[in-house]
């Protein structure tokens, strides 16, 4: 509800779900719409010549896989949410080069990390964010954009 309130404008947050039901991959589009990298591109040639003559553009490879956790709240409310996180991509494409390219063992493995070990065994919190062009019209516009995983036993072990 802060998201939506313009005086508030909540555009950060972190959240402790209740319960990590699932955490999904679903394939999408392995290549960066080409229309939007020339746009880019465009954009960048557009700048001054001399700002980064030796710093040409070029693109990170695009993930073919969007991950998900299915969370509920405090309030038995079920939501899916997006991890937006750069670290997952790190982990899929690390994965993926230990598994000599076999993304069925390397999906399988990111899902160990991020359900088995971090939903499962540790005391798991969600930095959540909003992108501007869903901020004020999605039903939910935060995605995750960062996870925090401490020990349930060492957390004990400090109070």
């Amino acid at each position: 509800m802060e998201a939506k309130d313009k005086n508030i404008c909540t555009s950060l947050a972190v959240f402790k779900p209740t319960k990590i039901k699932d955490f999904t991959m679903e394939e999408v589009e392995r290549e960066w719409d080409k229309k939007k990298i020339a746009k880019l591109k465009a954009q960048r040639e557009q700048c001054n010549l001399f700002e980064h003559p030796e710093d040409p553009f070029e693109c990170v490879n695009k993930l073919p896989y969007k991950f998900s956790y299915h969370i509920e709240d405090i309030h038995g409310k079920e939501s899916k949410m997006m991890i937006e996180d750069w670290e997952i991509g790190a982990l899929y494409w690390s994965l993926l080069k230990k598994h000599e390219g076999n993304e069925t063992k390397a999906i399988y493995d990111v899902r160990k990390k991020y359900f088995d070990d971090f939903a499962l065994t540790k005391d798991l919190y969600l930095f959540l964010g909003t992108t501007q062009v869903h901020h004020y019209v999605s039903r939910n516009p935060f995605m995750i954009i960062g996870t925090f995983h401490p020990n349930k036993e060492q957390q004990m072990k400090l109070f």
